[in-house]
């Protein structure tokens, strides 16, 4: 994977700079008591560098007392680890692994939170000085200079305000392009031993990483620049973008689902702001296979993190889309990656510096996407309110989108009261009674809110499709949901008094709230409302509205249909009445019952096009209303 040659640069390397390789345990003699170490980054770390270290210290107990290990994201850690460190040296984290969590919530090693793009001007201030740092790097290139590699990351800075740097080099590392190159000169003292870099292999995605993904992957728009965290959930809305077309990548970690993109030609960067026609990242987690396809790869660049994860820099990026994840949300839009409580489960990293940026940004879309429950489906991650001492990773305004698998909602510019309901609205079924009864005794929705539990309230995501009429006006068709009420109130009163009239029969000037809730909140098993929803940025408007409801004795359904004044006459009655229909023959109703107004024309067109259908269609007229009985053909 390295270059063909990489046995000769080494040895060139160490022909001109004979001083720096000397014996381990030279070089092991000038760290002293209360240094601190800092190692390179995930799979990077040097791992014999470090191992010879520690059997050095071992085998000398006093040489250093009281160091510090310091760590960005330790992965080769085990829980023996720590014990075996002590009492030598005490270890430091900015970001929580699996193999750390439990030295850290126990007290045996520390955790520093701050933004990743932030950890340079620690070490620049000397706010926390590095005293010795600990790098892997690949054989020298054309010119001369060693690559970073696979972990960019802090390291520059690190080398830079650091008295002593120790390189273990390793022909498996890559050599990458970007600002990963070092100059042998700012190396004190190199190591040569080749061994495989550490791996990291994310379990495949389950079928509710795939709802999320399929979800998520409808809000990503070709030509965005991505930004996306690591794990199994956004790998999985990696794997589910593979009809996209133009992407780019701007972002912290390049995952295996980025390579794959890059790959398939889904992501070629043709449409970034910056860095036209190149990936940007600043470290890797990947497998070998990985590491070969970034060897000498000019269309990816690893940059420090003061590039990557600058706001600055993020902001410029037009059309970014930020896709992040958590561990739970509550009801009024805040979350938390970090900590359950008082327990710390992760890190901040990069994670708030895009997803904030990316929600300030005038055409940036910031997506928190998170399975609806956790433990097995026994806990919702959907909570009324974050439990006490849980670190608030996103605040209110840092998402636009939280999406599970049971659905998307659009949290941005929208009051609390909305919120909750949106996210009732995608949390587990299973739960959604609680998260509305709690809702209503924290006073975050009305006191009176409607809901139906079990089947009944179980919003049938599966009647989710978009049609185009025969004007060319595309649409999304959907069931009515329950956190739909101001859109709705939005619709009725758009409406003109006439088709208020039609549509009601009576009338009407306003729709009190109570039955507004009686219009939204309904009984999906025998009441069905379906929406044709124009989508804008973030927000639906609602164009037209068929319902019908089931009559058990005559096992036929009461329908009616209204559309937007402006878009009448356009097909959209149409669209609708055909949908529905389809529906209700589907739910094995007889037919539809129906009354209207004698001078209904939309009406008196639908009645022609049940007939063109084959349906049976009876009409009487009483008072100048119609009453209709329209029999499906199989019935």
């Amino acid at each position: 994977m390295s270059f063909p040659d990489a046995a000769r640069r080494i040895d060139q390397l160490r022909d001109l700079y004979p001083d720096k390789f000397p014996a381990g345990q030279e070089i092991f003699r000038r760290i002293r008591r209360g240094d601190r170490i800092f190692v390179g980054t995930g799979c990077a770390e040097p791992r014999h560098l470090v191992n010879a270290f520690m059997e050095y210290a071992r085998a000398n107990p006093k040489a250093f007392f009281d160091a510090e290990l310091s760590h960005v994201l330790a992965l080769g850690l085990t829980p023996h680890s720590f014990e075996s460190y002590r009492p030598n040296f005490r270890q430091d984290f900015f970001y929580i692994a699996d193999s750390t969590r439990d030295a850290i919530n126990r007290g045996m090693a520390d955790y520093t939170p701050v933004f990743l793009s932030q950890v340079p001007r620690l070490f620049r201030r000397r706010l926390i000085a590095v005293d010795v740092a600990f790098i892997q790097v690949s054989p020298p290139g054309e010119r001369g200079e060693v690559s970073l590699g696979i972990s960019v990351d802090v390291m520059p800075e690190a080398i830079r305000h650091c008295p002593l740097v120790i390189a273990q080099v390793n022909t498996n590392m890559p050599f990458v392009h970007g600002e990963s190159l070092v100059d042998p000169e700012d190396i004190d003292f190199f190591i040569h031993h080749d061994e495989p870099l550490m791996e990291y292999v994310q379990t495949g995605p389950d079928e509710t990483v795939r709802k999320i993904g399929a979800h998520a992957a409808k809000i990503i728009p070709d030509g965005s620049t991505l930004h996306i965290g690591y794990g199994r959930v956004p790998d999985g809305i990696l794997a589910c973008l593979g009809t996209k077309r133009h992407l780019g990548v701007h972002t912290e970690l390049l995952s295996a689902g980025i390579v794959d993109l890059m790959r398939q030609g889904v992501v070629d960067n043709t449409c970034k702001t910056l860095d036209r026609g190149r990936t940007v990242a600043c470290m890797c987690l990947g497998t070998a296979d990985i590491y070969r396809y970034l060897h000498d790869n000019p269309g990816i660049w690893f940059m420090p993190a003061e590039y990557t994860n600058n706001p600055l820099v993020i902001a410029r990026q037009e059309n970014m889309v930020a896709i992040e994840s958590a561990m739970q949300i509550d009801l009024t839009g805040q979350a938390t990656a970090e900590s359950i409580g008082q327990d710390f489960q992760s890190g901040i990293g990069g994670r708030a510096d895009f997803l904030r940026t990316v929600a300030s940004s005038p055409t940036g879309k910031a997506i928190l996407a998170l399975p609806s429950t956790a433990r097995s489906g026994t806990v919702s991650r959907i909570v009324p309110f974050l439990p006490e001492g849980a670190g608030v990773t996103f605040t209110r305004g840092d998402i636009h989108y939280v999406v599970t698998e049971y659905g998307i909602c659009y949290l941005h510019g929208k009051n609390v009261r909305e919120r909750a309901m949106s996210l009732i609205a995608i949390a587990h079924p299973k739960f959604r009674p609680w998260l509305v009864e709690e809702a209503r005794r924290r006073r975050l929705v009305f006191a009176d809110q409607a809901f139906y539990p079990g089947e009944q309230g179980e919003y049938p995501q599966e009647l989710e499709t978009h049609r185009t009429t025969r004007t060319g006006l595309t649409v999304l068709l959907r069931p009515i949901k329950i956190s739909d009420e101001e859109i709705h109130k939005d619709f009725v009163y758009s409406l003109s008094d006439r088709s208020m009239y039609m549509r009601f029969l009576v009338p009407r000037t306003e729709l009190p709230r109570a039955e507004r809730q009686r219009l939204v909140v309904i009984d999906y098993t025998r009441h069905m409302a379906i929406l044709a929803v124009i989508e804008h940025e973030g927000r639906e408007e609602i164009a037209g509205i068929a319902r019908y409801a089931v009559e058990d004795d005559l096992h036929r359904a009461v329908l009616a249909i209204v559309v937007k004044d402006s878009l009448q006459n356009q097909g959209l009655g149409s669209v609708l009445l055909d949908y529905v229909t389809f529906l209700a023959r589907k739910q094995g109703l007889l037919g539809f019952t129906g009354e209207v107004f004698a001078d209904n024309r939309p009406v008196l067109r639908m009645l022609n096009r049940f007939r063109e259908k084959g349906f049976d269609v009876q009409r009487t007229i009483s008072g100048g209303v119609l009453s209709l009985t329209i029999t499906f053909r199989d019935a």
